[in-house]
């Protein structure tokens, strides 16, 4: 099997490095990675600008891939040129972090894996409920080597990712594990206005702690309270239960002239 493995957090995070690790008894496994931070790049591609690779020596005399692209385009190239014989499944991750509820839109890490839907391939995110170390990270690679063989025997329905978040917590504190839809979680937002020293002015997008929607069944309820969450994410976006209902607004009758 071939597995192409990527993040948000850059080349030389440890959540990377573990997750390499944890999948190699599983198949060929190929690291492409950003050359630095790209937390909350979402599903950006780059068009505008070149994308640059290079080799980059991993902890264990490995070479990987680094990228001045975003965590989808790592996606890209490595169906498209890097990987050969073609990729069978992406695993986006260890995210520092957890990608919650609405979190998902923001996420390069949960981004990535959908740009492996979108060329074909299975595909997973994971992250742990943890930015201070890296507690819970052996449970979320033990976890991912799991779950990737499940998707060696199970192929997930069409344009389906699964997005896990796995609690800070040691293993053997961690409850249970629970499939989940996605619940909801925002932040209040905050913007903090500042002026350079040459007198223009600037801002800093930031925000408090999130707000969560504790709803049993939720992957936000579910990481609270102590379980790895797996939520199964569809690429379709379409609002089907507003379908009816914006037809019986009679725009369709709208006759377009010049």
């Amino acid at each position: 099997m071939n597995i192409l493995i990527t993040n948000d957090d850059g080349i030389h995070a440890g959540g990377l490095f573990m997750l390499k690790k944890a999948l190699e008894p599983l198949g060929r496994v190929t690291v492409i990675a950003p050359d630095r931070q790209r937390s909350a790049s979402g599903h950006s591609i780059t068009l505008h600008k070149p994308l640059r690779v290079e080799r980059v020596k991993l902890p264990d005399g490995d070479f990987g891939y680094a990228t001045n692209g975003t965590p989808s385009d790592c996606v890209s190239l490595g169906v498209l040129d890097i990987v050969e014989g073609g990729v069978d499944l992406v695993v986006a991750g260890i995210n520092k972090g957890p990608n919650l509820g609405w979190d998902l839109t923001y996420s390069g890490t949960v981004c990535a894996a959908m740009e492996g839907v979108v060329v074909g391939a299975q595909a997973f995110a994971v992250s742990v409920n943890n930015f201070e170390n890296e507690i819970g990270f052996d449970a979320a690679a033990d976890f991912s080597a799991f779950i990737a063989e499940v998707l060696v025997r199970n192929k997930l329905p069409e344009s389906v990712l699964l997005n896990i978040n796995v609690p800070g917590l040691p293993a053997e504190e961690i409850t249970g594990i629970e499939v989940t839809r996605q619940g909801k979680r925002h932040y209040a937002g905050k913007l903090e206005k500042r002026t350079d020293p040459m007198g223009r002015t600037y801002y800093w997008l930031g925000g408090d702690g999130p707000l969560d929607r504790l709803e049993d069944g939720t992957d936000v309820k579910a990481i609270a309270e102590g379980r790895v969450s797996v939520t199964p994410i569809h690429l379709d976006l379409t609002g089907y239960s507003a379908l009816d209902i914006v037809k019986s607004w009679g725009i369709e009758s709208f006759k377009i002239s010049r």
